[in-house]
Parts: structure tokens; C-alpha cells; sequence
């Protein structure tokens, strides 16, 4: 923030994926205190339906005509992203994935066998020491179990902001059986 305000330069925050509460605040860059000038969002903004979103900061002066989008006013889009807004509130799922993720981080860090543990809120990422490929495959053809992937070596989780501790407690226990540990 500092370096941008002293070179004139506008900061610009991407917030596609972890916005919206994924990190158990409602945007990741609120962790740092940092004020971007403009953020990014989208996905999780009409839960799936085709919208994205760029928010300024105040000291920009918006202007009739300034932003052209494909998507731009469309009011279904609207009324999904209103709605969304809406259940977020209403249900606490800020506050649900803050919990939940913190649950399943304290949980995965207590197994052994894995390099490393790293997330906030519900965007997870558990490092193997080996390619996660097969895991990843016998997770989702015997265990039932769906997890992402970042590199070779991670799996990814980003599990709904309406994940309860007894879902959560049941990956576990599947994710504990795929690797043997009692």
C-alpha cells in the first residue's frame, strides 16, 4: 500500500476466489489492513451464476459509460449477488467458515505423514511429499470424497461456506482411511 501511494500507482486486489467469506473474513485482504483502490470478484458473488464484479475505492469518480461489460445490468445477476449477500448474513457463514476452517486446519495438522498444513478459513492446502495424483483419484472412486488440486504435490480444499464440524469431521475420517492412519 505504501509503496503504491508513493508512486502513484493504484492497487488492485484479486479477490475472485477467496472473497465473499472462503477465508472466514469476508474479503482475504482483510487479515493485512492493507485498502486496495480496486477489487476483483466474481464466483462466489451469485453463487454460480455468470457475474463478476469490480469495486472502487472512493477516490475514483465514476463516470457514465467508463465500463463496458458483457454482463453489465443484468438484472437476474443482480438479484442473485443481492441474494447471496442476504444468506451470507443472515446464516453467519463468514463467521461458519472461520470456525469450520479453523476445525479442519487444527485437525489436519495433527496427522502425521504430511509436509505441511497451510490455509485460512475454508481454502486449504495440504502438502504431500509425493504427487497427489492417485490420492486425489482414490479420495473420489472409493471414499467419495472431492478435493482440488494446486501443483503436484497439494491437495486443495475449498469446501461450500455451509460446511458444518460433523461434515468436516467426516472428510476427516475418510481422509484419515485413504491414508491409513487410525
Amino acid at each position: 500500500r505504501e509503496k503504491c501511494d508513493s508512486t502513484g500507482t493504484v492497487l488492485i486486489l484479486d479477490e475472485i476466489q477467496s472473497g465473499y467469506g472462503r477465508t472466514g473474513r469476508f474479503f482475504a485482504h482483510q487479515y493485512s489492513g492493507v485498502r486496495p483502490d480496486i477489487i476483483t470478484v466474481a464466483k462466489g458473488i451469485a453463487t454460480g451464476f455468470p457475474m463478476g464484479a469490480v469495486l472502487i475505492s472512493p477516490k475514483f469518480k465514476p463516470v457514465y459509460g467508463q465500463l463496458g461489460t458483457t454482463f453489465g445490468g443484468n438484472h437476474l445477476a443482480c438479484a442473485a449477488a443481492l441474494a447471496v449477500l442476504d444468506v451470507i448474513e443472515t446464516e453467519k457463514l463468514v463467521d461458519n467458515a472461520a470456525k469450520v476452517g479453523q476445525h479442519l486446519l487444527d485437525e489436519l495438522r495433527k496427522l502425521p505423514g504430511i509436509k505441511e498444513v497451510r490455509g485460512i478459513g475454508l481454502m486449504i492446502g495440504i502438502e504431500m511429499d509425493y504427487p497427489v495424483k492417485d490420492l486425489r483419484l482414490r479420495l473420489i472412486n472409493d471414499r467419495h470424497v472431492f478435493t482440488g488440486a494446486a501443483g503436484s504435490n497439494i491437495i486443495r480444499l475449498l469446501p461450500p461456506l455451509t460446511l458444518t464440524i460433523e461434515q468436516a469431521d467426516e472428510f476427516m475420517h475418510r481422509f484419515k482411511a485413504e491414508l491409513n492412519i487410525k
